[in-house]
């Protein structure tokens, strides 16, 4: 079996035209493998059907989990390891670990969606980005499908769809 994937792709120049293109796709049920742009286009999501990220629950966590480090840790030292009166105040003294509580929470936080955000998009040292087109990233816009197990009457179905469209280059790609 072939690990090769082949891709049939179509650039357009405009964000607006592949947002369309985009709609009358999923109108047609054709299934869209991804679709690639320079910068985030407003209402592309909605359109692919993508449900809302759920990167902020993990943020939540890694920022509860930086509060219960840091004020655990602060108790700890104040109220076991080393207890020091400072002042006249008691040794747990609750306001004082306010600041440091917070900054770690949002240290965690911060930290924890980056490493997620990487692991779940696969990005990170070592990973080989497979680039269909290098103006994808400049200026075009891209939709692309996979190709691999369909026959000719359907890719030039696919053709047809990206003419129809407004794509202004057409193209086929084996990853």
């Amino acid at each position: 079996m072939s690990k090769n994937k082949h891709v049939l792709f179509g650039l357009y120049d405009d964000d607006e035209i592949l947002l369309d293109a985009v709609k009358e796709a999923r109108n047609q049920k054709l299934d869209i493998m991804d679709v690639f742009t320079p910068f985030p286009v407003h209402g592309l999501d909605p359109a692919l059907g993508l449900s809302e990220s759920r990167l902020h629950i993990s943020g939540f966590v890694f920022g509860l989990l930086g509060a219960l480090t840091a004020f655990g840790f602060m108790t700890w030292i104040m109220v076991v390891d080393w207890p020091i009166i400072y002042g006249g105040k008691p040794y747990w003294a609750v306001p004082s670990f306010i600041p440091i509580t917070f900054e770690l929470t949002v240290l965690f936080s911060a930290v924890g969606m980056v490493i997620v955000f990487y692991t779940i998009c696969g990005l990170g040292p070592g990973v080989n980005s497979v680039i269909l087109d290098p103006r994808i990233t400049d200026d075009k816009f891209c939709i692309a499908f996979d190709v691999t197990n369909v026959d000719e009457s359907e890719q030039s179905e696919l053709k047809k769809f990206f003419e129809q469209s407004g794509a202004s280059e057409i193209n086929n790609k084996t990853i």
